[in-house]
């Protein structure tokens, strides 16, 4: 964590336990004679724990903002926002927190233990209260930036409070302690931010892996300062911090007990008392409603993915006009894990493969094994002719080595959506169209914003493919959530000449399509094209 030391330097030779009275406000408190003795007996050992200390509060700061960016990433999307949003205010927050610990320079010890409690107790928490907020409140973004703040400040007092301590173990030029205290910061920082993806994300999750930190923070921080300095609080002060500190701890102890109860009344609360699936991937959460029969509602980081009595709107519109277009033999369904559109695809009696590439095997693993979810999928994933990666589609696609594909069928929301802006973008396409074979084509769900659909559109132009686009009526979760009535949902159907937009006679009719209504939305569509197209969705483009 990047923090400045509160204070000008101290004259070199100027032994600040040599019990000469401090300035009035800006000195330290003197220590007793046989404090600083001890100090001395063991200064290298002393000093080596407060930067072990400043090892550990480092990496477990790192973490709390890892946790927040995280979770604003599972729980609205956007992740250079959430991430943007959380650093620059943790920053900002920390500098703030440095001008403040010059006030409590005097009692650094002190000082630091009731810094590292609210700190333990405040980023232990976090988690838990903004997913609150988010299921209850829906003011998760004010809560986050007010979090942040807080916890930002509450850092960004460590090092000058720290760096005051050294001294006081033992005076040397300030120049080399600030490198020694940097340097256990930053390497602490680095050891957090690798334990974070790597160990705590995957073994812990979100709420719980913050609240072990805040435990290690705790003992870290306030407990062994509190030993090392343990003369200079009064007797009472002293008593006070350690039951506080024991405070915190308990305190996360029995949020990490209660953390079960409180994520299902969190559920619970935001979508409703059937939840019959719930699970936080390395990806994303996933929450499955409704009873076996029906209904279904499958959320995936809180949004409304499929909507069981619509859901066939979306499936049908993606796939079955790509699989009229041409040889339909070879398919290549980039997302989809709900197993949804691939029921489509598999009704076409010319299907001889499927390669199926998403990014989160726990979806897929849900769609098989749930009753509900698998019998509304027609139990596509058991089909023998189904092959499916955990990948990102993106990755994938780069790195791809097998095709040709008759058709590549891209089931990932739009950004209008909460789609990432990589799934739609002009690389994106580029990648997908290496893939297509002689006659092969596209097919990309485009969201319900005009604005969005064109991007796109330009977005597969600059890939060197011709676009048709069309329409399906209809909101693909109007039963789960109220629509307006001339909702429809917009696809763009693309390849290297202009596809033909029909139906196949290999495949039952849709519910949702027909020829007439396909040619009616085309030219819709095609008359409210923008005379100046938006440019195309680009990774280094404006958003």
């Amino acid at each position: 964590m990047i923090n400045h030391p509160a204070g000008p330097p101290a004259r070199a030779g100027v032994d600040l336990d040599d019990g000469t009275p401090p300035r009035p406000g800006r000195g330290l408190a003197p220590l007793p004679a046989r404090r600083r003795s001890r100090l001395r007996s063991h200064p290298r050992l002393a000093r080596l724990t407060v930067l072990l200390a400043a090892f550990v509060c480092a990496a477990c700061g790192l973490v709390y903002e890892l946790e927040l960016v995280a979770l604003g990433d599972y729980l609205l999307g956007d992740s250079v926002t959430q991430t943007s949003v959380v650093l620059s205010v943790m920053v900002f927050a920390m500098g703030l927190g440095s001008l403040l610990a010059k006030r409590f320079a005097g009692r650094p010890a002190t000082a630091f233990a009731v810094v590292e409690c609210a700190l333990a107790l405040t980023g232990g928490l976090s988690v838990l209260a903004l997913y609150s907020c988010w299921a209850w409140i829906g003011r998760y973004q004010a809560a986050m930036v007010g979090l942040t703040c807080l916890i930002g400040i509450l850092i960004g007092a460590e090092i000058p409070l720290l760096m005051t301590l050294i001294q006081r173990i033992r005076r040397e030029d300030a120049g080399r302690a600030v490198a020694d205290l940097f340097a256990a910061d930053y390497v602490g920082a680095l050891i957090g931010g690798l334990a974070f993806p790597f160990l705590i994300l995957p073994t812990l999750g979100p709420g719980d892996g913050a609240i072990l930190t805040g435990a290690v923070n705790a003992v870290a921080g306030s407990a062994v300062v509190l030993w090392l300095f343990r003369e200079e609080p009064a007797p009472r002060i002293r008593r006070l911090l350690w039951a506080g500190c024991a405070l915190v701890l308990a305190l996360l102890a029995a949020a990490a007990a209660g953390s079960d109860v409180i994520e299902r009344a969190a559920r619970h609360a935001l979508y409703g008392g059937e939840v019959r699936y719930a699970t936080r991937s390395r990806l994303q959460e996933i929450v499955l409603t409704g009873p076996a029969e029906g209904p279904l509602r499958l959320y995936l980081d809180g949004r409304l993915a499929v909507c069981g009595p619509d859901e066939y709107r979306g499936s049908e519109g993606l796939v079955h006009p790509a699989m009229a277009a041409g040889p339909d033999a070879r398919v290549l369904l980039l997302g989809g894990g709900d197993g949804l559109a691939l029921r489509e695809v598999l009704r076409h009696r010319g299907v001889r493969s499927v390669h199926l590439v998403d990014a989160d095997p726990a979806l897929p693993n849900l769609a098989r094994t749930d009753p509900g979810l698998s019998a509304l999928g027609g139990h596509s994933l058991d089909d023998p002719r189904v092959r499916t990666t955990a990948a990102d589609p993106m990755a994938w696609l780069r790195d791809a080595a097998d095709g040709p594909y008759d058709v590549v069928l891209a089931d990932l929301p739009a950004p209008a959506d909460g789609g990432p802006v990589t799934f739609h973008s002009q690389e994106f396409y580029g990648l997908a169209a290496r893939l297509l074979a002689p006659g092969g084509r596209l097919a990309v769900r485009a969201g319900g914003e005009a604005d969005g659909l064109w991007r796109i559109e330009s977005a597969l132009r600059a890939a060197g493919l011709r676009t048709t686009p069309y329409a399906v009526p209809g909101s693909a979760t109007a039963t789960c959530r109220p629509a307006p009535a001339d909702a429809a949902q917009d696809f763009l159907l693309a390849a290297v000449d202009r596809p033909p937009l029909t139906l196949a006679p290999d495949a039952p009719p849709p519910r949702a399509l027909t020829p007439d209504t396909l040619r009616t939305s085309t030219t819709t569509l095609t008359t409210h094209r923008p005379p100046h197209p938006p440019p195309p969705l680009t990774l280094l483009g404006p958003r």
